[in-house]
């Protein structure tokens, strides 16, 4: 599930629960003009993928009832270029981009911040043996 919002998203919202109720359901990723900080933050901690447009105006060719996907996202944030969503009713693409420092990149990658510290802790364990 993808989420759709416009400028500052997530402001006024620092407190966890706003990413927690959202993943719960299944959300992946919100599109978006701009971030709010902290909710920016929370999102990438609970594995929500915040994206960008590229081109802010490319929000408004986006309808109510539109099925977006967004296409080789682990290969774009390996690679470090820009990550395409198709819009499938109207068959347009989307360039988005993203903020990430490579410590979130791997965050993102594990799924968020809880299985990326799971992950570190293996693999210091498996060191440990």
């Amino acid at each position: 599930m993808l989420l759709l919002a416009g400028s500052n998203y997530a402001q006024g919202s620092s407190r966890e629960h706003a990413a927690i109720a959202p993943r719960y359901l299944g959300q992946v990723a919100v599109l978006a003009k701009s971030y709010a900080r902290i909710g920016w933050q929370n999102l990438v901690n609970f594995g929500i993928m915040p994206l960008e447009f590229v081109n802010p105006q490319d929000y408004d060719n986006i309808s109510q009832g539109d099925e977006l996907k967004i296409i080789g996202l682990r290969d774009a944030l390996n690679a470090g270029r820009s990550i395409p969503v198709k819009n499938l009713t109207k068959d347009m693409v989307y360039p988005m981009t993203h903020s990430l420092s490579p410590r979130q990149v791997e965050i993102m990658l594990c799924g968020g911040l809880i299985n990326h510290f799971k992950a570190r802790s293996q693999v210091a364990q498996s060191v440990k043996v």
